[in-house]
């Protein structure tokens, strides 16, 4: 079953863009990626395994991350990894967020600018 078109521009689902941002950092598997999103999100965002697993699975097949396998994978947790897909995907997003930032900041939505 499939819930919306591919992530594969921008904008992302929040769910799908934090999960690239946690794997920016290197291999990770499924509960490190949920721990890493509460930790950076400050608990504003909670990936449940449903969310969570069915945006990986998404993901891997929209070629933006890959499962690791191999001598290194531990065979008791699937362990997931940015493409450079993923990696420039996640980038585009980043830069289009902050020039949305930044227009907050102008219109003094935000501190920190825009005087």
């Amino acid at each position: 079953m499939t819930y919306g078109a591919p992530p594969t521009r921008t904008p992302l689902k929040p769910a799908v863009f934090h999960i690239l941002l946690a794997l920016s950092q290197g291999q990770l598997h499924g509960l490190a990626i949920a721990d890493s999103v509460e930790a950076e999100t400050e608990g504003d965002i909670r990936l449940g395994p449903g969310t969570l697993y069915r945006s990986l699975k998404e993901m891997s097949e929209a070629g933006l991350v890959a499962q690791v396998t191999g001598e290194a994978a531990d065979p008791r947790r699937k362990v997931y990894e940015l493409t450079e897909n993923g990696r420039t995907l996640v980038q585009v997003e980043a830069e289009r967020l902050a020039r949305v930032l930044e227009v907050a900041r102008s219109r003094h939505v935000l501190g920190g600018g825009g005087q």
